[in-house]
């Protein structure tokens, strides 16, 4: 009988702002994995710098890699497992070229007000680069600082859109409307 060592689980921290949030459609993933032990919920933050956040083809939200252009956007953090991560990354596509998992700086939504609040290095799930400047064209450079229910109304679900096509392909068809 030996003493077993309990060095923790290293965490990733991720930042949410989108489906994966609570009260929207993705969130019983997160929820299945803080069921498990991993992923935590770690409070309400808000990124310190400005970016885009867009909604896509099917009301899908993006995240932008266009620093200091939209606005400070709010969502929530999570620490996830290297399990829960694999995960999330599937669930973001990152194997098939539809978000990216880049740092961001975020500081607790309580804090914003307050300049001494402290600034956490984390990642988020951006969209790709491959069409990311073509989506913020196609919102007419305009975004929003939170993916709320009225963003979301019209939201379609992965398993309600249309068969037979790739969501690359959607987003292809979405940036290049007109309407």
């Amino acid at each position: 009988m030996g003493i077993q060592s309990t060095t923790p689980t290293p965490m990733t921290l991720i930042f949410s702002y989108g489906t994966l949030k609570k009260g929207f459609s993705n969130h019983n993933l997160m929820q299945d994995l803080m069921k498990s032990g991993d992923a935590v919920f770690k409070g309400n933050y808000v990124t310190v710098g400005k970016y885009p956040l867009v909604c896509g083809p099917y009301r899908v939200p993006f995240l932008l890699n266009i620093p200091g252009s939209g606005q400070r956007v709010k969502g929530e953090l999570y620490a996830l497992s290297d399990k829960g991560l694999v995960r999330v990354d599937e669930l973001e596509g990152t194997s098939r070229g539809h978000y990216v998992r880049l740092p961001i700086k975020v500081t607790k939504e309580d804090d914003d007000k307050n300049e001494d609040g402290e600034v956490v290095d984390v990642e988020a799930y951006f969209a790709d680069g491959s069409y990311d400047k073509e989506l913020w064209e196609r919102n007419g450079k305009k975004g929003f600082g939170a993916y709320t229910e009225r963003e979301a109304k019209g939201y379609v679900k992965r398993k309600d859109r249309p068969q037979g096509v790739t969501f690359l392909q959607h987003i292809n068809t979405f940036v290049s409307s007109t309407s």
